[in-house]
C-alpha cells in the first residue's frame, strides 16, 4: 500500500489510519467487524498507560461530555445486568450480552476519550478520502458482478464464530436484490445497504474537512456513490441536512444571510400551506416507495413500545428478542435506536443516551462560530441523532467510529478554547 499522507504520522495515528484504509482488505477477510473493538480497546489502555501519575493541568482535563458518554454508556451496562436479573436469563447469556456491550455500547464512550491521544482530525479525513477513492475505483467490479447475475454473497468468513449479531457482518456481499423491486443496492463492506448510506454520510462530512483538493474530490465522490448505491431514504435526506446545516453553520453570523433569508422567510409565510402540503406529499412519496420496509419498520416500532410499557418499563428485557412473522422475524427494536433501547435497557438506558446527546450539543453549539472542530463535531451528533430514527447506533458503532474520535477532538478544543478564554487568549484548533 503506497503512503497517502503528506504528513508524518505518530503510533497512535498509524493504527487509526491503517484500521480505515484497510477496510476493503479486512472485509475480504470477514473481520470488519472485530477491528474497531480490538483498536477500541487497545487505544484505551494506550490512554491510560500514559496518562496514569502524569499531572494535569487545567486545559487537559476531561471535559464534561466525554465523561457524560463514559457515564451513559456504563448505565448501559447496569441496565443490562439488571434486566438480565429481572428477566432471570442466566450468568451465560450475561456474560455473552456483556460482551455485546464490549463491542458495541462501550466504543460510544471508549472513542471519543482515545481522542486524547496524539489523533490528528487530518489522519482521518485523509483516511476516509482513501476508502472513498477505493470504493470508486471497486465500484464497476461489483456493477459487473451484478450484470453477470453473479453469486449475491460469495462466502462468510470463518471469523464468525468468534460471536456477532448474525452472518451478513461477516460475509463478502458483491451486490444484492431489493425484495420488492427486484432493483440492485449494494452494502459493500457494511452489514446491510442503508448502513453504507450512514458511512457515506460520515465520510462526506469528513471530505468537505480535508485540504488536499485532489483528495477532497475522490472524498466527495466516493461518499457521495456510497449514498446513491444505498439507495437509502434516509442518507439522501440526512446529506442534503447535513450539507444545509454545514453552510449555516459557516455563514450564520454573515450579514448577507439575514438580507436573503428575509424574503425568503417572507415568501414561505404567504406559501406556508402549499409548501406544507408538498413536504407531507414528499415524506408520503419517501414511505411508498419502499412500501414493505416502511410497514415493517412501523410493526416492530408498535412491537417495542407495546412490550416496553406492559413488561419491563424500567430496566428492559436485557436482551434483543426475535420478532414475529409480521416483522420477517427481524429482532423487535432492530431498526430504531430508542425503541430498542426501550425494549432492551428500559427507560432509564434511553435517558442515559438521550443526556449524553444533550450535554454534547450544548458543550460544543456555543463554538459553533469559532472552531471549525466544533462545527463537524455537531455535525456528526446530528448525524447520529438521524440515524437513531432508523439504525441501531450499537450495532452500527464499529462503522462510525472515526466519526466518534473526530466529536471527542471536537470536545477537547473547545474545553482548552475555553481555558484560553479564561486567560485572554484567543482559541484555536488544536
Amino acid at each position: 500500500m503506497g503512503k497517502k499522507t503528506d504528513f508524518e504520522q505518530t503510533a497512535d495515528e498509524k493504527i487509526v489510519w491503517f484500521a480505515i484504509v484497510g477496510t476493503y482488505g479486512f472485509w475480504v477477510l470477514g473481520a470488519v467487524y472485530l477491528v474497531a473493538p480490538v483498536i477500541g480497546w487497545v487505544l484505551f489502555v494506550r490512554l491510560l498507560s500514559r496518562q496514569l501519575g502524569e499531572a494535569r493541568g487545567p486545559a487537559e482535563q476531561l471535559p464534561l461530555p466525554l465523561l457524560a458518554w463514559a457515564a451513559a454508556m456504563g448505565v448501559m451496562l447496569l441496565s443490562l445486568v439488571i434486566g438480565h436479573l429481572d428477566m432471570g436469563l442466566g450468568l451465560g447469556k450475561l456474560i455473552k450480552s456483556s460482551i455485546g456491550w464490549a463491542k458495541g455500547w462501550a466504543l460510544l464512550a471508549l472513542f471519543p476519550l482515545v481522542a486524547r491521544l496524539e489523533i490528528r482530525p487530518a489522519v482521518i479525513y485523509r483516511a476516509a478520502c482513501v476508502v472513498c477513492r477505493y470504493t470508486v475505483l471497486f465500484f464497476p467490479l461489483f456493477v459487473a458482478a451484478w450484470v453477470l447475475s453473479l453469486p449475491t454473497t460469495l462466502y462468510v468468513s470463518p471469523l464468525k464464530l468468534v460471536g456477532g449479531p448474525g452472518p451478513e457482518f461477516f460475509s463478502v456481499s458483491l451486490y444484492e436484490l431489493d425484495p420488492g423491486s427486484g432493483a440492485p443496492r449494494w452494502r459493500l463492506f457494511t452489514p446491510w445497504a442503508p448502513a453504507l448510506g450512514m458511512l457515506g454520510n460520515l465520510y462526506f462530512l469528513c471530505a468537505l474537512e480535508e485540504q488536499d483538493t485532489r483528495w477532497r474530490r475522490w472524498g466527495i465522490a466516493g461518499s457521495l456513490l456510497m449514498i446513491v448505491i444505498s439507495k437509502s431514504r434516509l442518507a439522501m435526506l440526512c446529506c442534503i441536512g447535513l450539507y444545509g446545516l454545514r453552510w449555516v453553520f459557516r455563514y450564520y453570523r454573515h450579514p448577507g444571510t439575514y438580507f436573503l433569508a428575509t424574503p425568503v422567510l417572507l415568501l414561505a409565510g404567504f406559501l406556508g400551506g402549499s409548501i406544507v402540503e408538498k413536504v407531507l406529499g414528499g415524506v408520503e412519496a419517501i414511505k411508498s416507495a419502499r412500501a414493505d420496509s416502511t410497514r415493517v419498520r412501523e410493526a416492530l416500532a408498535d412491537i417495542a413500545i407495546e412490550r416496553w410499557w406492559n413488561e419491563a418499563i424500567w430496566w428492559g428485557h436485557g436482551i434483543v428478542e426475535r420478532g414475529p412473522h409480521m416483522v420477517e422475524y427481524m429482532p423487535i427494536g432492530s431498526h430504531h435506536t430508542w425503541y430498542g433501547l426501550l425494549f432492551v435497557k428500559g427507560l432509564v438506558g434511553a435517558l442515559a443516551l438521550m443526556a449524553a446527546f444533550l450535554v454534547s450539543l450544548g458543550a460544543l453549539l456555543p463554538w459553533v462560530a469559532r472552531l471549525p472542530s466544533a462545527r463537524l463535531g455537531v455535525s456528526i451528533l446530528c448525524l447520529l441523532l438521524f440515524y437513531t430514527l432508523g439504525e441501531n447506533l450499537e450495532i452500527l458503532a464499529y462503522l462510525f467510529w472515526p466519526g466518534l474520535i473526530l466529536l471527542g477532538r471536537a470536545h477537547i478544543e473547545s474545553r482548552a478554547g475555553a481555558f484560553a478564554m479564561q486567560n485572554g487568549r484567543q482559541p484555536q484548533a488544536i
